[in-house]
């Protein structure tokens, strides 16, 4: 259903010529100094590209009289915001929805500019602590599903046997995502133990994906499912749901799994630490341990039981501590203090 919000988009400025070559030469003349390297291209985005952004933002949030300023995903990818904000005296609030990094300048920025920025997770809002940005303007606002949706169907997998128990992951197939690290693991499970591996998303790392599959004898266990507009059909098709990127801000697919009662085995990084309870909703593992990640899959495989009282509890965690509800006083707490 519509609901009546305008939409107004930005066009993007071509980049010229002298910027072009100016990140170049920087690039070229600074090849052994990234400090000064990622400064310097860093100025020339400024330059070109932000601050004339800020200045066609700032007309706009003049002509339409607005009262603030919010922003989603990282202060990097929003510096025009903050300077449109400065210009037209806006206040301006940014959701943090990643573990950001962030350089001097930016920080500066922020603490100058922000009036709050929300943090879906304590990790996200240390990781902004520890980079400078000032404690008081960082509020923890988990993520949060609608608990009371109705289980979908299940979507049938082709090709498998009836009762094999399914792994499962969902995401973008990029490198960050570490996928490689699942087909690994399972690659690695005891000869007895044969689950079939779904893998649903795409990205520019899925023909690699499908070669390693291919290269460790995984082929006709795998289904590269691709990208799907509803994925809760075939989140509800696996028995284990797994995350193995290095970081996250907080995964809402982990929340999604755990209210469909599957087990998570998640790297232990920020975000999937906050929402996974270790022997409780699943199990943590450190990143890259890929003998671990193995380790757990193989003691759900074998205990039917086990998976079962995860998913329990998982569900009963979700539904209690990151319900839509939570969530929207969170947000609407932080708006309304700006």
């Amino acid at each position: 259903a519509a609901i009546d919000i305008p939409l107004l988009i930005l066009p993007t400025r071509h980049q010229p010529w002298w910027a072009k070559l100016a990140k170049e030469l920087a690039r070229g003349l600074l090849p052994w100094r990234k400090p000064l390297r990622v400064a310097a291209v860093f100025r020339i985005e400024l330059a070109w590209r932000i601050r004339p952004r800020a200045r066609a933002l700032a007309e706009l949030l003049r002509e339409g009289g607005y009262d603030l300023l919010y922003m989603n995903n990282q202060p990097a990818s929003n510096l025009e915001g903050y300077l449109a904000a400065e210009l037209t005296g806006v206040r301006v609030i940014q959701h943090c929805r990643i573990e950001p990094r962030i350089n001097t300048v930016e920080r500066d920025i922020i603490n100058r500019i922000a009036h709050a920025l929300i943090c879906v997770s304590h990790g996200v809002r240390d990781a902004l602590i520890r980079q400078g940005v000032r404690r008081e303007l960082c509020h923890v606002v988990h993520n949060g599903i609608d608990t009371r949706q109705p289980f979908p169907e299940l979507q049938p997998l082709a090709g498998v046997v009836s009762n094999t128990p399914v792994i499962g992951t969902i995401g973008s197939l990029i490198k960050r995502k570490s996928v490689a690290h699942l087909l690994h693991a399972v690659a690695r499970l005891p000869q007895d133990l044969t689950p079939h591996l779904l893998i649903v998303g795409e990205g520019p790392e899925a023909t690699a994906l499908r070669q390693l599959a291919d290269e460790l004898g995984l082929t006709a266990r795998v289904t590269f499912a691709g990208f799907q507009k509803q994925p809760l059909p075939w989140l509800a098709a696996m028995d284990v749901f797994v995350l193995s990127s290095p970081s996250e801000g907080l995964p809402r697919v982990i929340l999604e799994a755990m209210l469909l009662e599957k087990p998570v085995v998640a790297s232990n990084v920020t975000g999937s630490k906050e929402v996974v309870v270790h022997g409780e909703t699943g199990y943590l593992y450190d990143y890259g341990d890929i003998d671990a990640l193995a380790a757990h899959l193989a003691d759900l495989l074998r205990n039917p039981a086990k998976r079962q009282a995860f998913g329990d509890a998982g569900r009963r965690r979700a539904s209690a501590d990151f319900s839509i509800e939570a969530y929207v006083a969170g947000v609407t707490k932080v708006l309304e203090a700006a």
